[in-house]
């Protein structure tokens, strides 16, 4: 089962951490097992980015020495927490590692697939890498026959049974006579009744965080009424049937049988934002805008509503310190406060984060070449 600690709250919680002087230390970590299958060979990755790490602090002559100071206590942090090997991974095929011991901030988060980046040393924790990765939404899957009922959720196509269901519904027979019509009639209320049973019981666990899909895996003659029975809130969400075993297949079967529903859905969600970047700009101006420097722009008014961008798109710019103006080109002095900008090698990764605080959508789009003709980053706007 893939894990992924990235949320949007945290996303957001990480955008605006600043150290200031001090400094914070992103790591990223490959634990790919296609790649790292072997626990020493996780052992040497590990080893081999704290050594990147190391040699980032020591060669930097622009820190400070309390910046300094901090990232080696960091580093000696990193050394005990990540470098024999005593982190709980399962499910992970990266980690993220965020440090400033000026702050007390030491997070690992696990990634459902890896980061390939060098470590950063910058103002606050480089999270862009995480936003093109994306947080998974939550999913269900209801396993359901005539006497047994399972419930699996979780991120994406990580899920866990959550619920198991067994009502005692008697099995059919071929006795004959004047009382079997009457017995069958029995049995099949008692399948029925099952089937209510486990509706509730799935409403009543998912109520109060509705999934953003719903699947069931069931026998023909029971799915039509099963899905019949479930509170119009989780019909909504239906999206989709599996074929599996309801009671033998484990999570991860459920897994793999629903991470093909799940992908359609995400690509599905990217074709609806691009159809609504299309439908905004031809509603006129003010609605929509594209390319960095507009989109800079109308972050900074706090007008947007979704961002869309591509993935590895990255880009040089200015910020100003003062006001926290962004902009794509090298100009000298912000053009709201005429202060002294500071360079910022990746304007992008700024732009992501202030999209973040503003509690924006953001879609990042891979193997997709819409956006080009926008440059390659655009937004939907608010107002």
């Amino acid at each position: 089962m893939q894990a992924n600690d990235i949320t949007p709250e945290r996303l957001r919680r990480l955008a605006v951490i600043r150290a200031g002087d001090a400094k914070v230390l992103s790591l990223f970590v490959n634990l790919d097992p296609r790649e790292f299958a072997t626990p020493a060979a996780r052992r040497t990755e590990v080893r081999s980015i704290l050594d990147r790490a190391a040699r980032r602090v020591r060669d930097d002559d622009g820190l400070s020495h309390g910046a300094q100071a901090s990232l080696r206590a960091d580093l000696e942090r990193l050394e005990g927490e990540l470098g024999h090997g005593g982190w709980d991974a399962k499910g992970a095929r990266g980690l993220a590692v965020f440090a400033a011991s000026a702050l007390d901030l030491f997070e690992v988060l696990k990634l459902p697939e890896p980061v390939e980046h060098d470590p950063v040393i910058a103002d606050g924790p480089f999270i862009e890498p995480l936003s093109a990765i994306g947080t998974q939404e939550r999913w269900c899957a209801l396993l359901v026959n005539r006497r047994v009922a399972r419930l699996f959720c979780g991120p994406g196509a990580a899920l866990e049974e959550i619920e198991h269901v067994t009502d005692d519904v008697r099995g059919r027979h071929d006795q004959g006579g004047w009382s079997q019509p009457n017995y069958q009639r029995s049995i099949d209320k008692d399948a029925d009744d099952h089937l209510r049973h486990a509706a509730q019981v799935a409403f009543e666990q998912l109520k109060d965080d509705l999934p953003a899909g719903l699947l069931v895996a069931a026998p023909a003659e029971v799915a039509g009424a099963f899905e019949s029975h479930l509170h119009s809130y989780l019909r909504d969400r239906l999206a989709g049937r599996l074929d599996l075993d309801v009671e033998q297949a484990s999570a991860d079967d459920v897994g793999r049988a629903a991470a093909p529903h799940i992908e359609a859905a995400a690509r599905e969600r990217e074709d609806t934002g691009l159809a609504r970047l299309i439908e905004a700009f031809a509603g006129g101006p003010g609605r929509a805008a594209s390319g960095l420097p507009e989109v800079l722009s109308v972050l900074h008014e706090q007008r947007v509503a979704t961002l869309l961008l591509e993935a590895g798109f990255a880009a040089p710019g200015v910020r100003c310190p003062t006001c926290g103006w962004l902009g794509a080109d090298d100009r000298a002095h912000c053009p709201a406060d005429a202060s002294a900008t500071e360079h910022v090698d990746d304007i992008v990764e700024a732009a992501v984060e202030r999209a973040l605080m503003q509690a924006a959508d953001i879609r990042v789009l891979r193997d997709r070449a819409e956006l080009a003709s926008h440059g390659r980053i655009a937004a939907i706007l608010r107002f």
